[in-house]
């Protein structure tokens, strides 16, 4: 598979997820411009690093990239898991889609939100987002709005990534 070919199916995983170029290259420690090159097919070496990191953002992989192995995945759980990790409550899947669906926090789950957005792997906070669009049946679009609304305030070490 040629780079051109890459570059069209992280453009099209990309929109399908409501992400910007601006967001996903932010998200992946690359340049806007690099991740536009790339989905226009302008650009002429990507090293493996960088394209593993924006793969990876995407829930892609090397093998073929596509999303197969990423619908296996339960990310809203995975989430939910993560940003309960050292807390005495766990923040429930449920609870997550909501916070992330409305841009709200549940009242003492500050702390959990915070870590999922200030420590968690990036991935894991891409698929939630993506978990809740589709059960919302919502634009992904809307829901990054509700994370840099969160991040803003619960995570201000990694806020520049979701704002």
């Amino acid at each position: 598979m040629d780079l051109y070919t890459v570059g069209k199916i992280i453009g099209a995983r990309r929109e399908a997820i409501g992400l910007t170029q601006k967001q996903l290259a932010r998200l992946a420690r690359l340049s806007r411009q690099s991740v536009q090159n790339l989905e226009v097919g302008t650009i002429k070496d990507l090293s493996f690093k960088r394209l593993s990191r924006l793969l990876a953002v995407l829930g892609l992989d090397f093998d073929s990239p596509s999303i197969t192995a990423r619908q296996k995945k339960r990310g809203l759980w995975m989430a939910s898991k993560t940003s309960s990790v050292s807390y005495q409550y766990d923040l429930s899947e449920e609870m997550l889609e909501q916070s992330l669906a409305t841009g709200e926090v549940p009242l003492g789950f500050e702390a959990h939100l915070g870590h999922l957005l200030g420590q968690a792997p990036i991935e894991y906070v891409v698929m939630a987002v993506e978990e809740t669009a589709q059960h919302q049946q919502r634009l992904p679009a809307e829901i990054w709005k509700n994370v840099a609304h969160i991040a803003t305030s619960l995570a201000p070490n990694r806020k520049e990534l979701w704002v």
